[in-house]
């Protein structure tokens, strides 16, 4: 059993609100601080006990929550700090932080990368904040927002390389819908969540084209294998590439009715331009960013990787969504 925690979590979106229900569950916490910026949706949310723009089907435990637009003083508060900021907008998040974040433990649920900086999150904070990796936690497996608050049962793996942390987080994010297991595979993890969402764009891409099931389930045991030859070069470690956090994360993103970034790539498959697929959506695609990151690092290390490169021709290059799948179909088997 764990002592009870104090925790924030950073960020007003779906994901957030899926773990703030998450966590307000638990019996080991008292209180959670919520950062968010939107100042209307933390008086809707202190008024309604729901997130006016995200999961508005929740009803959240308002008890348990201080909601606060200071992120300051929702880190100077807590000891675990849970960021669930897309990755895009995280640079800019935390421009006006200024408590030492040295001694607080880190949890990544962005599943993204940083842009122009190329690191993954857990990399970004100790080489920018000088945290102590062993104080880095990653939140990973096939777990949507949408299910969670639909309460459907679901898994999560908290990967770190200290499992004593990573082992409180998951007894606190347990709860009878979701459950959880540990990992010490942090970059690993971390990387396969970045390359998942790149690999739904490119099913989505094809759903749009028109591809049917047969070659989806080709395309899908292909970036698998993209996964593990990416992740065993630029981190190599002893890992079951078939474990629900790799496998099972990249089939539901690829899948799933609720994958945005499978939405935003069957857009542009049909033809739509990313600036007004983004305008449809409303939502951040994590896809569209790491494509361009996981391309640029990729240069460093020369891996071959054909789903990714097509994709990022696709979306960075102007090639023709028809005509780069059509190449990827002859490199894929």
């Amino acid at each position: 059993m764990i002592s009870r925690r104090k925790v924030s979590i950073l960020g007003g979106g779906s994901w957030a609100t899926a773990l703030m229900k998450m966590i307000c569950e638990s019996d080991f916490i008292d209180t959670v601080y919520w950062y968010m910026r939107n100042e209307s949706s933390i008086k809707y949310i202190k008024e309604h006990s729901r997130n006016p723009k995200y999961l508005s089907t929740i009803a959240l435990n308002i008890d348990k929550i201080k909601l606060t637009n200071d992120i300051n003083y929702a880190v100077e508060k807590s000891e675990i700090i849970i960021l669930a900021i897309p990755s895009a907008f995280l640079k800019e998040a935390l421009t006006g932080l200024t408590v030492d974040l040295k001694g607080k433990m880190i949890v990544s649920g962005i599943k993204g990368i940083v842009p122009d900086e190329n690191m993954v999150i857990g990399e970004y904070f100790v080489k920018k904040y000088g945290v102590a990796s062993e104080a880095i936690s990653v939140i990973a497996g096939p777990c949507h927002a949408e299910e969670v608050a639909m309460e459907r049962l679901s898994y999560l793996t908290i990967a770190s390389e200290n499992l004593h942390n990573s082992g409180i987080i998951a007894e606190m994010l347990e709860t009878r819908y979701l459950k959880t297991s540990i990992s010490d595979d942090v970059y690993g993890t971390e990387y396969s969540s970045v390359l998942k969402n790149v690999f739904a764009v490119a099913s989505g891409i094809c759903h749009g084209l028109g591809y049917g099931d047969n070659f989806h389930a080709v395309l899908i045991s292909n970036a698998i294998q993209e996964i593990k030859r990416f992740v065993d070069v630029v981190h190599p470690k002893k890992r079951n590439i078939k474990s629900t956090e790799y496998l099972g994360d990249l089939m539901v993103t690829s899948y799933s009715q609720f994958s945005r970034n499978r939405i935003f790539g069957t857009m542009i498959g049909k033809g739509y331009s990313i600036k007004v697929a983004q305008l449809e959506m409303n939502m951040i695609a994590e896809g569209l960013y790491a494509t361009k990151c996981i391309h640029e690092i990729n240069s460093k290390y020369n891996i071959y990787m054909p789903i990714t490169d097509a994709v990022y021709n696709i979306l960075y290059t102007g090639k023709p969504p028809a005509f780069e799948i059509k190449l990827l179909t002859d490199k894929i088997r």
